[in-house]
């Protein structure tokens, strides 16, 4: 239906104290009901957008994204990891109760074929899954993909429903601590590579955490619940964080402030020391075990320089109930902004910290929960946060209005004059038989100066240039994009035989 003048609109004119208003409100009407029914050839209107948290990428954030996956995967390697992979969806019951209070956000699937499935939350699970199904106690491996998550997006900060997770994970029995030392010496290594900035290393233990629980008058039953709430520490005011302990969750005002009192301490292998000594953790063996190899952690991280980064901070929780050890977290940190904490009441300046980038920690009892017979295989491992990095180094390269090549080809094969199509395609598949990256115009005859204006704005550094003389001298003529310089010249040609052709 074609939006004309219609009688209806037309009659409006010669109704006596009609206002334009109204005419415009019925024009309006009409303007609604075109496009619900698609427009003058009745063809459906797309409404065009991505779903809500997810996103494109253009071709120069994704070349900033594998220069960055380039760098992960690259100390993966360096480490020794071998890689896997597995369906993006799991049987719903793989994923069902790993994931605590964040099981929520699990995406489930209509039923297809009689399974139930959901997507991936994580690449953990999935993970634990294939150790157990293919029997696996011993593995070093790294894995890049996807995951999703139904949560509420904060795409400015890196916070997507659909986003990559990169992990590393040493699976095996081991002597305690080597591995996870490992792990840690890694993020350190990554976040040096990338160049983001200062960062933070927080490490804190499952069993001091639960310990703490206990002595601070914690029912068994709440544990991981309160556990949860000390998880927003990183997002909320201590005082906020205590009222949803008391108010929300049911704990008793004391056992608040005593569990106030010792996720306030941050320090290292000093501060373990301390705490075993302290009256009340001291009645916790799992408080003691935790503790101890916190300090055993530290000693290794020495030994791997990489103590400089790295903070014991007992406010640490990260709530997922597949944890039973280590675990750790690294923030970047913006210096010179003054935050309320421990430090800054009593006068310090401190950093503040601008989001999490990478996360982990040990998980012995996973593989468990999927083998028949219940067999244990002891797993330790990171997640890198690609989006949250990625977001960081597109604002640095906007900032530094920083030009990024989306292509890597080396050489523009070019022509001087017309009539050198066969000629130019000839030897840009010479280039490409020998590996060179190479480009041609798609056009019989294209101006050499479009040639050049291309190369310079794709950042191709070099042109083979052929032309009449060229061609009777069996030679190509290499300009540098850059200096414009030209190579061979004069009695220094380097003769570069064309296809078909044949020295003399």
């Amino acid at each position: 239906m074609g939006f004309r003048a219609t009688p209806r609109v037309r009659s409006l004119h010669s109704f006596p104290g009609i206002t334009v208003a109204q005419i415009d409100e019925e024009v309006a009407k009409l303007l609604q009901l075109k496009a619900q029914i698609g427009g003058d050839d009745g063809k459906h209107q797309f409404v065009l957008k991505t779903a809500k948290g997810t996103r494109d990428y253009n071709p120069k954030q994704m070349a900033i994204r594998e220069k960055v996956f380039s760098t992960i995967i690259g100390c993966f390697k360096r480490h020794g990891a071998e890689t896997i992979d597995t369906p993006v969806f799991e049987l719903k019951e793989t994923l069902t109760g790993k994931y605590g209070e964040d099981s929520k956000l699990i995406y489930d699937l209509k039923d297809q074929g009689g399974e139930l499935l959901s997507l991936r939350y994580d690449l953990t699970v999935p993970f634990a899954r294939y150790l157990a199904m293919n029997k696996i106690t011993n593995i070093k491996r790294y894995h890049i993909a996807k995951v999703y998550r139904r949560d509420n997006p904060a795409m400015t900060r890196g916070r997507y429903r659909e986003f990559y997770q990169c992990d590393f994970d040493i699976a095996g029995q081991y002597d305690a601590m080597i591995p996870d030392a490992e792990c840690l010496k890694i993020v350190h290594e990554i976040l040096s590579g990338l160049d983001l900035g200062d960062f933070r290393i927080k490490v804190n233990d499952r069993r001091i955490l639960d310990g703490m629980f206990a002595v601070c008058g914690v029912p068994d039953d709440k544990f991981r619940t309160i556990c949860s709430t000390v998880d927003k520490l990183d997002k909320m005011p201590w005082e906020d964080v205590r009222k949803e302990m008391v108010n929300e969750k049911g704990l008793s005002e004391e056992a608040a402030d005593q569990i106030g009192e010792y996720v306030s301490l941050q320090g290292g292998m000093d501060l373990a020391e301390r705490l075993l000594q302290d009256q009340k953790m001291s009645q916790s063996k799992q408080a003691c075990a935790g503790l101890s190899d916190i300090k055993l952690l530290f000693s290794y991280l020495q030994l791997f320089q990489a103590t400089d980064k790295v903070v014991f901070d007992l406010s640490l929780a990260r709530g997922l109930d597949y944890y039973t050890g280590i675990i750790y977290e690294a923030v970047l940190t913006q210096a010179g902004v003054a935050t309320v904490s421990t430090e800054a009441q009593n006068g310090a300046e401190e950093s503040v910290s601008v989001g999490s980038v990478a996360g982990g920690g040990r998980y012995d009892g996973l593989v468990g929960m999927f083998d028949p017979k219940g067999r244990k295989v002891p797993c330790v491992g990171v997640s890198i946060g690609i989006e949250r990095i990625f977001s960081i180094m597109e604002q640095k390269a906007e900032a530094a209005a920083e030009k990024v090549r989306t292509t890597e080809v080396q050489v523009m094969v070019a022509s001087a004059q017309k009539n050198l199509l066969e000629e130019r395609l000839q030897l840009v598949s010479e280039l490409w038989n020998a590996g060179i990256k190479a480009e041609v115009m798609y056009k019989k005859n294209p101006k050499l100066l479009s040639q050049l204006q291309h190369c310079e704005e794709s950042g191709i550094p070099l042109v083979a240039i052929l032309g009449e003389q060229e061609l009777k001298d069996g030679v190509v003529k290499l300009r540098v994009v850059a200096s414009r310089e030209e190579k061979p010249s004069g009695d220094q040609q380097r003769r570069i035989p064309l296809p078909g052709w044949t020295e003399e």
